[in-house]
């Protein structure tokens, strides 16, 4: 039976290559994986007066999506050096009310994805930071910086065999590294 893995998505465009690579992410991954992309676009501001008596749909939404899943992995951009807004929002939403983390002990995976060369490795280490704090293991190597991802889908859309082929040793990585720790 294949274990739920959440990934969150640090980039709301349509289009985004982010996006792109997580589906791609989900299609080639182990059978003993399966990857749900979790929306995290509609999640308010964290704001805890409005996470008292009746928190937003979209907070409870979420933290029991994360919750019903056993890892997390992150596929991220890189804004000004570090996570996007949307991602560390995500993060604080689950990590909250205090003493509710629903990010405890949930195996971690972080990939930047960026069409600049060095591949957003500015955010993957911020976020590492913070997934430390929540007490997520998360995976070391092979570090992921998916640099110059512009270059990585051909003219209709579909991966390049080079690209699918580091995203494989990736996940492979990630699926047995969670075995081991399961």
């Amino acid at each position: 039976m294949s274990k739920p893995i959440a990934v969150l998505v640090g980039s709301l465009r349509k289009e985004s290559y982010n996006l792109k690579v997580a589906k791609v992410l989900a299609q080639i991954a182990p059978s003993s994986l399966e990857l749900k992309i979790i929306q995290i676009g509609d999640l308010p501001l964290y704001n805890e007066d409005i996470d008292a008596d009746t928190p937003p749909a979209a907070y409870t939404r979420f933290r029991n999506e994360i919750a019903a899943c056993k890892g997390v992995i992150f596929v991220t951009p890189e804004y000004n050096r570090s996570v996007p807004a949307v991602i560390k929002n995500a993060i604080d939403v689950g990590s909250r009310p205090y003493g509710k983390s629903v990010w405890s002990k949930k195996t971690a995976a972080i990939i930047s994805v960026s069409p600049g060369a060095i591949g957003g490795f500015g955010a993957n280490h911020h976020l590492r930071q913070s997934l430390v704090f929540l007490d997520m293991p998360t995976l070391q190597q092979p570090e992921a910086y998916f640099g110059g991802v512009a270059n990585a889908f051909d003219e209709k859309g579909h991966i390049v065999e080079k690209s699918q082929a580091f995203l494989k040793q990736f996940i492979d990585a990630y699926a047995a590294w969670f075995e081991k720790l399961s």
